[in-house]
Order: structure tokens, then C-alpha cells, then sequence
């Protein structure tokens, strides 16, 4: 594995919102892919009643954005958000919402599809303009496919050009991949995924490349899908697969540091994302309605100069997942 024990400078914690594309949103969404019930993803179930009342908590809360997909349960998360929106009369005032469209279930990624799947979103969020969309895992495709007119991305150019999305972003994995997109300039803002976080920084080029354009960057997944908020010894798992002995090693080094200086390792996962200037928007994946007043509690308890320096010597994989 490839480390770099080099950290970029990080601004001070907050949970002032902050401007993206023009809309006041916080520092934090609520990544609702759990929400979707898939537990051959997650390793857990997730009841209706559940996903509903954390939707409900998250929208009466400060941290009032949410994440989800057409890919989530196949359209499962948009739905659940959708009882509550319809319930609310809406998506609340100062609220904020994003979706994603990519390939379907059987893998046609075309105009057709980006059509239909967008149509299906409409239907089941109860929303006829949503104000941000993401090409969803375009790394699916061939980039010249993806791009081609006809294509794709020309299908969202068009439903935004119709008045159905108001901006269009990015959202994939491999950081080449995502740094190729964003250099068309067709795009207004971009995702990354547990390649940004306290074990795995390999996404530093892409958040360097959005930064230099003033595109905003938004970050899931600081966990690692879980190991980083449950610890190395009860979730031994990185991005959904079994983390190899040298990340579980460096996980309970970074679980020690915190341990001395008094704080949650979740704590430090979270606010190592949400401090850097170059992160627009951390997105985290909740799945009880208590995960949110204690994500509030991890992203604004105090860590000290100290624990920082400490955890910045700890090297980290710079190597794609």
C-alpha cells in the first residue's frame, strides 16, 4: 500500500451553513442510502417506521439536507422520503434535497434510462423540480459513451434545460474517473466516497481539481462505511468489504489516540471531513432518528491541537478501493 503521512490544513469546526450553488445548506447531510433497507449493502434491516421518523428528525432539524439515489433499494429510499415530503406539504423551507441518477438494476445505462429512472424519482419524491442531480457512477459506462450526445449526461442536460433539475453534478468513484468529468465543465458539482477520510486519502487530486474550478465537493462516507464510527473490533470493515490487517492495525492506532485524549473516534472521522476547506458538504449516513443529535454532538465536540498532530502522523492508504 502507498502512504502519505501529509495532511492539509483544516479550518475550524463549525455548523454555520454554508452556500452551495447558491442554496444555504449545512455542513452535513443525511446520506439516506441506509434508509433504503439493504442489507446486503449495510448488513442490517431497516423498518418503514424507522427510515421515516429519521427523515422526519432530520428535516426538523439543523441539519436539513438529505442524500439519496434512484439506486438505493432500487428506488426505496426516495420513496420512504417521499411519505414524509407528502406529509410536510413539501420539502420544508430552508430544507434541501439531492438525488442521483445512474444505471438500472439490469445495467441499461442510456438517455432512455436516465429518462425513466428520473421520471420514476419525480413520482416517488413528490417533486416535479429537484434542484440537484448527480450522474450517478458513471464509471459504469466508457467516458466517450457517457458524454456522446444522445448519451447520458445529454439526457440530464435536457430535463434540466426543461426546468425539471436546476443543477447537475457528479457522483462516482474512481478519482481518475471523477476528475476526467469534472474537467468536461459540464458539471456543477461533485461526489466522492470513502476515499476521503482518516484511513484513505486517495481522493486528494479530485478535491485539489474541484477546488481550483470552485466546484463544490461534497464527501460521503467519512466513516468508511462504518469502521471509523463503530471502531476496528465491532465493524472491521472499509467501503463495505473486510478491511485488510494493515487498515485495521492504523483503525485501532487512531482508536487509541482518541481514546487518550477523550474523544469518540467518530468525532475526529467526522470533523477531519467537515474542517476541510475544500468540503463543501460531508454526507453521512443515518438510519435512527438519535444518530442525528449525535452527529451534531460528534461535529462540534472540541479536539485539541495535540490529538490532531498526533492523528496526523498515522499514514494512510492513497491507493483507489
Amino acid at each position: 500500500m502507498s502512504d502519505d503521512s501529509n495532511a492539509k490544513p483544516h479550518v475550524t469546526t463549525t455548523l454555520e451553513r454554508r452556500s452551495l450553488l447558491g442554496y444555504d445548506v449545512p455542513p452535513i447531510a443525511i446520506g439516506c442510502a441506509p434508509l433504503a433497507n439493504m442489507p446486503e449493502t449495510f448488513g442490517y434491516e431497516v423498518t418503514d417506521d424507522l427510515a421515516t421518523s429519521t427523515i422526519r428528525t432530520a428535516l426538523e432539524s439543523e441539519l436539513n439536507w438529505l442524500d439519496t439515489a434512484a439506486k438505493y433499494g432500487d428506488g426505496e429510499s426516495e420513496r420512504r422520503i417521499g411519505i414524509v415530503l407528502r406529509e410536510l406539504g413539501g420539502l420544508p423551507d430552508g430544507a434541501f434535497l439531492d438525488t442521483k441518477i445512474g444505471a438500472a438494476p439490469d445495467g441499461r445505462f442510456d438517455a432512455e434510462t436516465v429518462r425513466e429512472r428520473f421520471a420514476r424519482s419525480q413520482e416517488l419524491l413528490g417533486l416535479e423540480t429537484i434542484d440537484l442531480v448527480f450522474l450517478h457512477d458513471p464509471e459504469q459506462r466508457p467516458f466517450e459513451e457517457m458524454t456522446a450526445p444522445g448519451g447520458p449526461l445529454d439526457a440530464l442536460q435536457q430535463l434540466r434545460d426543461e426546468g425539471k433539475i436546476r443543477h447537475l453534478g457528479v457522483a462516482g468513484g474512481p478519482i481518475e474517473e471523477m476528475t476526467r468529468y469534472i474537467e468536461t465543465g459540464f458539471f456543477e458539482a461533485a461526489i466522492t466516497h470513502n476515499r476521503y477520510t482518516l484511513l484513505n486519502r486517495v481522493a486528494e487530486p479530485l478535491l485539489d481539481a474541484c477546488h481550483k474550478r470552485g466546484i463544490p465537493l461534497l464527501n460521503a462516507a467519512p466513516y468508511g462505511s462504518g469502521i471509523l464510527a463503530k471502531g476496528p473490533s465491532q465493524y472491521p470493515r472499509y467501503a463495505y468489504s473486510t478491511a485488510d490487517e494493515t487498515m485495521l492495525g492504523r483503525a485501532e492506532t487512531l482508536e487509541e489516540i482518541c481514546g487518550r485524549h477523550g474523544v469518540p473516534l467518530a468525532a475526529a472521522a467526522l470533523q477531519f471531513s467537515i474542517r476541510d476547506p475544500r468540503i463543501t458538504g460531508t454526507i453521512v449516513g443515518m438510519t435512527r432518528p438519535e444518530r442525528i443529535s449525535q452527529t451534531i454532538e460528534f461535529a462540534t465536540v472540541e479536539i485539541t491541537d495535540a490529538c490532531w498532530q498526533e492523528l496526523m502522523t498515522i499514514p494512510f492508504s492513497t491507493e483507489e478501493i
